[in-house]
């Protein structure tokens, strides 16, 4: 059956990302008996929640060149037969914590403070596990080998499991202490921060998934996300980074090693050369995917009006798309000129992915840079900037948004990289009718504004792993189904792409068909790196023009099954184990 369900737990020694070693052949007799045993088997958990710095996959990605569920599911290859996950270990191990922490003795709020510690986590692990299959079984104690009845239980009702959820993160937000240590381990701070993205999802999914009948309940998730996003407002002593430096500071958050005094970063992953601690974010630059174009197309001009709103915006080609908008678009995908060394040659783009590399989250100081698993710059994993977007999306959702609350939450987010204000009255007024397109089960008066906030939530947390959760429970899953795009191609021949006035590449039909770089001088032609279409991994959506496109999406192409595809499969191993367990609606 599931791993969860076998033996005694035994942690295994491995160092995780924070280096926090516990220790080994634990059992209830001989540990358990202190606040010191129950921080050393808390430490074990922080392995199960990670930083993230991609968004994998979701409509912000182009193409991804590896294996992915979701990207198996919207082309139809994705069975019970081939899907991978429902892994119940770490489950477990939390609720062998939870059930034995009443034998401890000692100070009696440090060990509350744990127990809340291995309460979030199991919230988080289910919080994921409803995000994946809606109904999951609940358990909340560890399960004997020989105990049939739960070995071999039925789901249990999404409304029970996420009511659950909510108990741990109310239990973990009122004993978690608010800075028992430092950002990089669980605090109050952050367990409300789970608590309001939680309930911020759950709200907003009841509200816009009308197919469950749970509309009626969705109020008071999307207060409660207000009220705990508030506490952290009001009372955490967090802010939005800004030290007047514009998109420097924006860059600051994803490419510095000194965000553990960050006023922004709620909850950290830090990471440092000389203790060995590093991660993989060299990767986003041109490894396995890139940013899509409609990612492009969403970041405003800087003047507050939409890109998507100039004459012929859809053809602009990729030194263009970057002139005057909104900062954080040059700093989340690679803008013409730049260049991974300071001073060093530019890095020329890669149509095979559309071009639009992304560089949030690449370390610009090649100290920081080691190689693969060898970066050392720190990772958010909770952010402040969230917290603001869930206030300011609950409102909006609920009718209560006013002018100060957007002030006070999104216009911060503007400032900073000085972009003008959001009015709640004209995004009202002059609803956004691209938008409006992505969108269309958005309605109401405040219609306008919970589009631009979707917009500024896509924009800021770009490659943050928020973004596919956003598409689920704004049951937008249709844009999944769209063909991702590259940038515009005026045609066949030379293209300029660093911006200094001469071509770096050539996009052709196929070697030897070079009529397109005629009159070009010859040692411009020389140093060209040419593209085929006829290599068979892009294509111009007009022929010999356009913007590129990918093969792939063509010969398999994507679609979005409305409700079926909102949830994965079981693996048909574990109903065959288990024949009370029922696949989600469509499997």
């Amino acid at each position: 059956m599931f791993l969860l369900l076998t033996g005694l737990f035994l942690i295994s020694c491995e160092s995780d990302f924070l280096q926090r070693d516990p220790i080994t052949d634990i059992t209830k007799d001989n540990f358990f008996n202190n606040p010191q045993d129950l921080e050393t088997y808390t430490n074990g958990f922080y392995k199960y929640i990670s930083a993230p710095y991609t968004d994998v996959f979701s409509d912000n990605i182009s193409i991804y060149t590896g294996a992915h569920n979701i990207d198996n599911m919207v082309r139809g290859s994705l069975t019970p037969a081939n899907v991978d996950g429902w892994d119940w270990k770490e489950l477990r191990s939390i609720n062998y914590m939870i059930e034995n922490s009443g034998k401890a003795t000692g100070d009696q709020s440090l060990i509350k403070h744990y127990k809340g510690v291995a309460r979030f986590f199991r919230a988080n692990f289910y919080f994921n596990m409803v995000k994946k299959y809606g109904d999951v079984p609940w358990y909340s104690n560890t399960i004997g080998s020989s105990d049939d009845a739960m070995l071999y239980k039925a789901k249990d009702p999404r409304t029970l499991v996420m009511d659950s959820v909510m108990s741990d993160l109310e239990y973990a937000s009122a004993h978690v202490l608010p800075a028992k240590t430092n950002n990089t381990m669980i605090t109050k701070w952050a367990a409300l921060t789970l608590l309001a993205r939680v309930a911020l999802y759950e709200g907003s999914f009841r509200k816009y998934h009308d197919e469950l009948g749970l509309q009626s309940t969705s109020g008071k998730f999307l207060n409660r996300a207000i009220t705990a996003s508030q506490d952290i407002i009001s009372n955490g002593g967090f802010s939005i980074y800004n030290t007047g430096k514009g998109a420097e500071d924006f860059r600051a958050l994803f490419a510095s090693n000194m965000l553990d005094g960050n006023k922004e970063v709620i909850f950290l992953q830090k990471n440092n050369k000389d203790q060995g601690i590093s991660n993989n974010t060299h990767t986003v630059l041109g490894w396995q995917w890139a940013l899509n174009g409609s990612l492009a197309d969403e970041f405003l001009m800087k003047d507050g009006s939409a890109f998507t709103s100039i004459a012929d915006y859809d053809k602009k080609g990729f030194t263009e798309v970057f002139a005057n908008r909104d900062p954080r678009m040059a700093e989340t995908i690679m803008p013409p000129g730049f260049a991974t060394i300071p001073g060093g040659a530019p890095y020329l783009v890669q149509p095979a992915f559309g071009g639009y590399l992304q560089i949030k989250f690449y370390p610009r100081d090649p100290s920081l840079r080691g190689g693969w698993e060898l970066n050392y710059t720190d990772l958010p994993i909770f952010r402040y900037a969230e917290v603001v977007l869930i206030n300011a999306e609950a409102k909006a959702e609920l009718g209560t948004l006013t002018q100060g609350d957007l002030d006070n939450t999104v216009n911060f987010l503007r400032r900073r990289v000085k972009m003008p204000d959001l009015s709640m009255v004209a995004a009202n007024t002059t609803p956004d009718n691209y938008l409006a397109q992505q969108y269309p089960n958005v309605s109401g008066s405040n219609k306008g504004v919970i589009l631009e906030i979707r917009r500024e939530r896509r924009v800021e947390l770009a490659c943050e792993n928020k973004r596919l959760d956003d598409l689920f429970r704004w049951k937008s899953g249709a844009l999944l189904g769209q063909s991702s795009k590259g940038f515009y191609v005026p045609g066949l021949g030379a293209v300029d792409v660093t911006g200094d006035g001469k071509p770096d590449i050539a996009i052709l039909e196929a070697p030897g068909k070079e009529d397109p770089l005629n009159g070009l001088p010859a040692n411009i032609r020389a140093n060209l790196t040419k593209y085929y279409i006829s290599d068979g991994i892009f294509y111009l959506s007009d022929g010999t023009s356009g913007h590129i496109m990918f093969v792939k999406d063509k010969v398999l192409p994507r679609t979005f099954i409305n409700p079926k595809y909102y949830y994965l499969p079981i693996p048909a191993n574990q109903l065959i184990l288990n024949p009370k367990l029922k696949q989600p609606p469509g499997w």
